[in-house]
């Protein structure tokens, strides 16, 4: 894979670099500048070395949102950022044409446009023409069809970023752990985490489902569950991974009554239900002590910790399971690797992201690479003008 290291010639070059820009957003502020610290690297590289530097992103799923206060929050961490209302036509080509030297120029939300998401070609061939050189450094969005991931690639020559360059190493290094290995699960959508869980069965000494995803495994298992989120997954898929004595799931639940769910002192009020003891009427919305407890012996015996995804309603604050598990892996010695929004959150609101050996920017797009070992928007890069 050709990286930016790769790149001959910088000086007063246009230089278009698809960052990762999708960061929360409250108030007109950022709130999380995780991402784009890690954007900083690939971006100072390129201005370290003359190249005018256009940086195009998203922010949310709808594209009604504007990345002015993205640029604003990135014009903290380094110097010489400015913001561009557009995306493309001829207004933004003569904003790229009087950009300095060195300088960096955010243009606006990509998803803006629908053609950003259904991959139109036209649209490609428009942000193609803002540059000489396209850079890739969007892991968290290389999982997706878009025209910025897959379709520019394809009009430019193309490298790889410094974050994108790291997170293929570490994740592939994470494919062939060091054993014995444990690796951790959560979130929801069983129909998004079959493949990597089939995956990590066969490389993984323990495989752990929490979260949501929890639930479809205890309900397959023939616990109840009452009324907590489950999803309408092929219960043959799931009896076969639960098949595999390598398979773990939660010993004990946190639930509450359904009809408390987003009540005051909801919280304050559940109970721990041990395996199987779920009443009809109540809904997990964490796992109990007994699955922490389980967890932390797991961790504390291993070398390789893989983890994506909170175990419990973690937006919702639930939260207790997840942040048991932090502090599990962050003083287990373990090599460990973790991904996904709400997990990475949890991490950092603990402090504990020094004590994390990597910790990946994608969610989905960590989950399908470890899946399949390769994303679209890394093949698309092979496929370069030379």
């Amino acid at each position: 894979m050709r990286t930016v290291r790769n790149i001959q010639i910088f000086e007063n070059i246009p230089i278009l670099v698809r960052a990762a820009l999708n960061v929360p957003v409250e108030n007109g502020q950022v709130v999380n500048d995780y991402r784009l610290r890690r954007a900083v690297p690939t971006i100072k590289f390129l201005m370290e070395r003359g190249a005018k530097v256009i940086l195009i992103g998203h922010l949310g799923e709808q594209g009604t949102e504007t990345l002015e206060p993205v640029a604003k929050a990135l014009g903290r961490l380094i110097s010489g950022v400015s913001f561009f209302r557009e995306t493309i036509g001829e207004r933004v080509r003569g904003a790229v044409r009087s950009l300095a030297p060195g300088r960096v120029l955010v243009l606006e939300n990509l998803r803006r446009n629908k053609s950003e998401t259904m991959n139109g070609r036209a649209f490609a061939h428009e942000l193609a023409a803002l540059a000489d050189i396209f850079v890739q450094d969007s892991f968290d969005t290389c999982h997706r069809l878009h025209a910025s991931i897959v379709g520019v690639p394809a009009l430019l020559p193309s490298y790889a970023g410094l974050l994108l360059e790291e997170e293929v190493h570490e994740l592939s290094r994470a494919l062939a752990p060091m054993h014995p290995s444990l690796a951790v699960i959560g979130g929801a959508k069983f129909s998004t985490k079959e493949a990597v869980l089939t995956t990590l069965l066969k490389t993984y000494d323990h495989v752990f489902v929490g979260g949501a995803l929890g639930n479809d495994f205890l309900k397959a298992a023939g616990q109840e569950v009452g009324k907590s989120l489950v999803s309408n997954a092929d219960a043959g898929a799931i009896k076969r991974l639960l098949a595999d004595p390598k398979l773990v799931i939660p010993v004990d639940s946190l639930v509450i009554p359904a009809g408390a769910v987003g009540t005051p002192g909801a919280r304050a009020g559940a109970r721990v239900a041990a395996a199987g003891q779920v009443r009809s009427d109540e809904i997990i919305l964490d796992h109990g002590p007994g699955t922490s407890a389980l967890l932390f012996s797991l961790a504390q015996k291993t070398k390789t910790i893989l983890w994506n995804g909170p175990l419990g309603n973690y937006e919702n604050g639930f939260a207790a399971a997840t942040d048991s598990f932090a502090r599990a892996v962050a003083s287990s010695g373990a090599h460990s690797v973790v991904g996904g929004g709400d997990t990475v959150a949890a991490i950092e609101n603990l402090g504990l992201l020094p004590h994390f050996s990597f910790v990946s920017t994608g969610g989905g797009a960590m989950l399908d690479f470890l899946a399949k070992g390769a994303l679209p928007g890394i093949d698309a890069l092979d496929n370069r003008v030379s």
